[in-house]
């Protein structure tokens, strides 16, 4: 019972990465309020407070951190992406990408800090793709070099209140690797080749991510901050080389 006691607000608690932190947060005693776009889901658990919340929507955020009220832990998951060269980008898509990637976590982490209480943590979901550039993923690639960033400087302007970490995870097995692998041309030697770069051999799950997130928001690490966690497998610690030929 690691977080027993402590509150955390999840954004994109819906599905995948974001519902595995749900989960294991309250498997380890904290009180969760998670929020997505739309109705509560049927399937998500009692133990858990739910807001529709469009996290691009300054106005919306603010309404709800006075509903929220103190927190001790801020998990910033929601995200968007989209599979586009830049030339192929349309202004929609920035909006989009840029909107619930930068601007959702810019807006959560300006309007819920002021009430996070002495010792909060924040966790920012980031990725591989804000350090080596995924194809045909222009605007994700960039939003995420984007958290990694804002990450550093919050861990900076507000600590010793806050820490403020990201995970980076790779390849996890959700919605979004399979829309990744769907641009390639072969998709299935595409996703054969990717697990061949992996030492571990498998994509990550959802609850990978979450027990580094379980640990981030623990008092466990208390002089852990400004840092990306990479969570991928191994597979960007290898050289470009693919070791299934060797």
């Amino acid at each position: 019972m690691r977080l027993e006691g402590k509150r955390a607000f999840i954004s994109g608690g819906r599905q995948g990465i974001g519902r595995g932190i749900a989960e294991a947060f309250v498997r380890e005693g904290a009180e969760v309020i998670t929020c997505g776009r739309g109705d509560r889901p049927g399937d998500l658990p009692g133990a858990m407070g739910w807001i529709a919340l469009d996290v691009a929507d300054p106005v919306a955020v603010n309404a709800a951190a006075k509903t929220l009220g103190g927190l001790d832990i801020l998990v910033n998951n929601a995200g968007v992406q989209v599979e586009r060269t830049i030339t192929d980008s349309s202004d929609a898509d920035w909006d989009a990408v840029i909107g619930a990637n930068c601007r959702g976590v810019f807006n959560l982490c300006r309007a819920l800090i002021p009430a996070m209480s002495q010792g909060g943590a924040i966790i920012n979901i980031g990725s591989i793709s804000g350090r080596v550039a995924d194809p045909a993923m222009a605007l994700y690639n960039a939003s995420k070099a984007f958290v990694h960033g804002l990450t550093r400087s919050i861990a900076v302007d507000h600590g010793p209140q806050i820490r403020c970490n990201a995970i980076c995870p790779g390849w996890i097995e959700t919605g979004m690797l399979e829309a990744g692998f769907a641009q390639a041309t072969a998709p299935e030697a595409a996703m054969a080749d990717a697990l061949a770069r992996h030492p571990v051999r498998r994509f990550g799950k959802p609850q990978d991510i979450a027990a580094m997130a379980v640990w981030l928001a623990s008092d466990e690490a208390g002089f852990a901050t400004g840092q990306m966690f990479t969570i991928d497998g191994g597979m960007t610690a290898a050289s470009p080389l693919n070791p299934g030929v060797f």
